[in-house]
């Protein structure tokens, strides 16, 4: 009897996708992306193409810096300000974005998950603390780094002083034009995770309103107090989610007293950024500039902004525990009843019945006598 080939009568199972169809997209949407950026990498290389590629690739509206000469061999820093032409750089860094997360969730995230078996809301929990965590501690040391190099620790009215003419060297801008990028990518990225809609309202909610607010602040010439404001908001963040991390992998939940480190830390993050606010924006922009009612502003929005993550942490750490005294609650014993016990219900039922309906005491006999 011939033996068949394997191939032969068995059905391809992996079946490509139609080409320009939802699912192709969603496999494919990273080397997609990357051809777009590629057009504009290669539009440097043309001299009647690089005007249009550096406005989405490189930073504009420099102020002062020059390029290094004979006579001046390392030049002069440049040093930028907010303009129309930064969001050109916002478009194309959100392509970057985009590119870096699908790298990271391909190479890294989705390697781990393999090896865990996790449930789907576990999943879906490590994937974005996971992606979350690589931006907030990038974020937090690019912050850090940039607090260091300017001095804004050490000589602490550099935040108001002379605004709003606030130029920022280059590592500076690039940290808000990365910012808003990323900010922006997360919108793109619920269609490209198949993220469900009932899902989908926090995660637009937290892409738009940090997005906004970095926008704002970085149009309005508030860069250096939105800059040590976010770097210690990441700080937060990332002890946060690492925490997040944590609950996932530990499922008997060992390590929930060191949690007691994240709110400490959350605590002394709101309390700082409120004195520094106040300092700042009150003490420094409303008095001694001219623009008082933008810095009226700035410090009501960044006060308010602050009392609601104080506000959703307390209803947070109050829903913990009454979810915890839940779960401590021992459930009701239930005693078994004996057969006197189950007697005595019986009857006790049956005289809480009308008199028609109750069962008689003794048989009774209808027998007619019959001669």
């Amino acid at each position: 009897m011939a033996i068949k080939p394997a191939s032969l009568g068995r059905k391809s199972t992996n079946k490509n996708p139609p080409i320009l169809s939802h699912e192709f997209v969603i496999q494919n949407h990273a080397d997609i992306i990357s051809c777009v950026a590629m057009v504009f990498v290669l539009g440097l290389m043309d001299e009647t193409t690089s005007p249009f590629a550096s406005a989405f690739i490189s930073l504009h509206h420099n102020v002062s810096g020059e390029e290094p000469t004979r006579e001046q061999p390392l030049g002069k820093p440049f040093t930028y300000v907010a303009g129309i032409k930064d969001y050109c750089a916002v478009f194309f860094y959100t392509l970057t974005c985009i590119i870096m997360h699908a790298i990271i969730q391909e190479f890294v995230l989705d390697k781990i998950s393999r090896k865990l078996h996790l449930s789907k809301f576990k999943l879906s929990l490590f994937n974005e603390s996971g992606q979350l965590v690589a931006f907030y501690v990038m974020s937090f040391l690019w912050g850090a780094n940039v607090i260091l190099k300017e001095g804004y620790f050490t000589k602490f009215s550099l935040l108001w002083d002379d605004y709003p003419n606030h130029p920022m060297s280059f590592l500076h801008k690039f940290f808000f034009i990365i910012q808003l990028a990323y900010y922006l990518h997360m919108l793109p990225e619920l269609y490209f995770q198949k993220v469900k809609k009932e899902d989908q309202q926090p995660k637009i909610i937290h892409a738009v309103c940090g997005f906004s607010i970095i926008c704002l602040a970085y149009t309005f010439g508030f860069q250096r107090i939105a800059l040590v404001i976010l770097t210690l908001h990441y700080l937060s963040e990332t002890l946060a989610h690492i925490f997040q991390l944590i609950g996932v992998f530990d499922r008997d939940e060992k390590m929930a007293s060191v949690r007691i480190v994240n709110n400490a830390v959350f605590v002394f993050v709101r309390f700082t950024s409120m004195v520094i606010g106040v300092l700042a924006l009150y003490y420094g922009v409303v008095a001694n500039s001219t623009q008082k009612l933008r810095g009226y502003l700035a410090l009501f929005a960044l006060l308010g902004l602050q009392c609601y993550f104080i506000f959703s942490f307390i209803t947070e750490q109050l829903k913990a525990k009454r979810e915890a005294k839940q779960l401590s609650k021992p459930a009701p014993s239930q005693k078994k009843k004996t057969p006197k016990e189950k007697t005595k219900k019986v009857k006790k039922v049956e005289s809480d019945l009308p008199e028609a309906d109750q069962s008689p005491s003794a048989p009774i006999n209808n027998k007619v006598k019959t001669k």
